[in-house]
């Protein structure tokens, strides 16, 4: 049940950061007493609590002071160290976890109402007969039409308990009367492939969106099938990939890697040094494997193009990565809260850390997406600033620079064709998307017997729906648009948006890939392979 989402450059680079972490629990052999035995420094705090919260003048949410203070302890740390409220921990566990209990669909709220726009193959709503285009009315006697309920709220009352039933009263186009569901809740994915398919005869693609829990099976079970497809080279797409836990970087560094070849190694403050080493599971250690990335690239991302680099296996491909080497462990703050801490960093196998300073403070690591740009390196390649002090060898005498992320073997320029303001308030705003929702309701029953492959082969864009859709944002913002410069760009986009809707997340991507100037460089190299 997750809106659909479309990736911002601009915003990923600034906003990156704040998502990005290398999970794990940490599991003290001290008890809590030792841990935290009373001192002058928490004596000092928990004064300052008890003073406000029994002397000061005024009620105060000592709650929020404490989250306050938190914060800004770990800001003084490093970008990476961060506090997750009670709030938010189901949320970014199921993130992690892939997977959550609820009805399996997705869903805008459109016009005040509940719109599905598809549903998860094979979960409970398709099994019950839900369709895309039915609008949710009542769920369990809960009204849902009619009341500016956020997304967090309708999630909150269509997830529960695995097993439980919820009650739904559907209305859908064309049906006399509203509809009556009985959906019993289930796992739902949170897929992390986003798109697996076979750019060419030999050349299988995979993207990946983060590293969660579940992320090697999918993409394994997405390599068993594109070698059946014939694929003998991959294209393994991570960028705007803001990583995710270790350990899954590295089983999927295994699949490529020859039997015990340095994945990385880690540091912490004693000095103790932890290694991973490839094992015999990999099934395409023999295969071509070109690792696409970009400055929105990072942390697990970033530990599997820097494994791979450094053991001359593969080519790279794309922009400098973002420049993520710290490693963050979870630790419970006893209230359902947590944070997790940077504990150690990591080195790429040659013994490179790729983390780029922060000793500027948060914002200006933050905006060092920007810097990249006004440089001009996004399009330059000699543009990327490096310190021969953090010149390192590869075995086969390959030379590779640490100090600030992952610099491609093959450099691809930001494609500006794709990059505008205007798209990026379309897709922001959710306009596109609306607009699409629209046109597919008014005539869905037009695409049943349309095939995926069908569609991302044939299926075309006409001027007058590039017309209506001006028309649908001149009525909407009062003024006009008009897509002269970039036609071609605004159809592939409606395109890929209508794909999504009707077959998931896959076919946007499959159908973005058609004019991806970084796929045509990754086919023009395995060609050459």
């Amino acid at each position: 049940m997750n809106n659909t989402k479309k990736y911002l450059p601009l915003i990923l680079g600034v906003a990156i950061a704040v998502g990005i972490f290398i999970g794990g629990k940490l599991n003290f052999t001290d008890s809590s007493d030792r841990l935290f035995t009373a001192n002058s420094k928490k004596d000092k705090l928990n004064r300052l609590i008890d003073y406000i919260d029994y002397e000061y003048v005024d009620e105060v949410n000592t709650d929020s002071i404490v989250d306050v203070t938190v914060n800004g302890i770990l800001e003084n740390l490093d970008p990476h160290s961060v506090y997750i409220p009670k709030e938010d921990m189901q949320r970014v566990s199921e993130n992690m976890k892939g997977d959550f209990v609820g009805i399996g669909i997705s869903f805008y709220t459109y016009k005040d109402t509940i719109a599905v726009i598809r549903t998860v193959h094979g979960g409970p709503s398709e099994k019950t007969g839900i369709q895309g285009g039915d609008r949710i009315l009542i769920a369990n006697k809960d009204t849902l039409f009619g009341k500016n309920y956020s997304n967090d709220t309708i999630v909150s009352k269509l997830k529960g308990l695995m097993d439980s039933d919820v009650k739904l009263k559907v209305y859908r186009k064309g049906e006399p009367e509203l509809l009556d569901f009985e959906v019993t809740r289930d796992h739902v994915p949170i897929t992390s492939v986003d798109a697996s398919y076979m750019l060419t005869n030999t050349l299988g693609y995979v993207k990946i969106n983060r590293f969660a829990e579940s992320t090697f099976k999918e993409f394994k079970a997405e390599l068993k099938k594109l070698k059946v497809l014939g694929a003998t080279q991959i294209a393994l797409d991570l960028r705007n990939n803001p990583g995710g836990f270790l350990n899954i970087a590295e089983q999927i560094v295994d699949e490529f890697l020859e039997d015990d070849k340095l994945i990385l190694f880690t540091k912490n403050k004693r000095g103790t040094i932890e290694k991973s080493f490839a094992t015999k599971k990999g099934d395409f250690e023999k295969a071509d494997v070109f690792v696409l990335i970009d400055e929105n690239s990072a942390s697990a991302s970033e530990i599997v193009a820097g494994a791979l680099q450094d053991n001359d296996k593969g080519t790279i491909v794309g922009r400098r990565s973002y420049g993520k080497g710290l490693v963050q462990r979870e630790m419970q703050l006893g209230d359902g809260s947590a944070v997790r801490l940077t504990v150690s960093r990591y080195y790429t196998p040659t013994g490179r850390s790729i983390q780029r300073s922060y000793k500027n403070g948060n914002k200006d690591y933050y905006d060092e997406y920007f810097s990249r740009l006004d440089s001009g390196e996004l399009l330059d390649p000699e543009k990327i600033e490096v310190a021969d002090s953090l010149k390192f060898t590869t075995p086969k005498g390959k030379v590779v620079y640490g100090g600030g992320g992952i610099i491609p073997d093959v450099f691809v320029p930001l494609d500006l064709s794709m990059q505008n303001d205007t798209f990026n308030y379309l897709q922001q705003t959710g306009f596109l998307n609306y607009f699409v929702f629209e046109q597919l309701d008014k005539q869905r029953e037009a695409y049943d017997n349309l095939t995926q492959k069908d569609f991302v082969k044939d299926f075309i864009i006409t001027e007058d729906v590039v017309q209506d859709f001006q028309e649908y944002l001149r009525e909407r913002l009062k003024r006009n648009i008009t897509f002269l410069t970039f036609k071609e760009e605004i159809k592939l986009l409606i395109k890929a948006a209508l794909g999504e809707q009707l077959f998931g997340e896959g076919t946007y991507q499959e159908v973005i890939n058609q004019q991806d100037i970084m796929i045509e460089e990754v086919i023009q190299l395995s060609k050459e392979n």
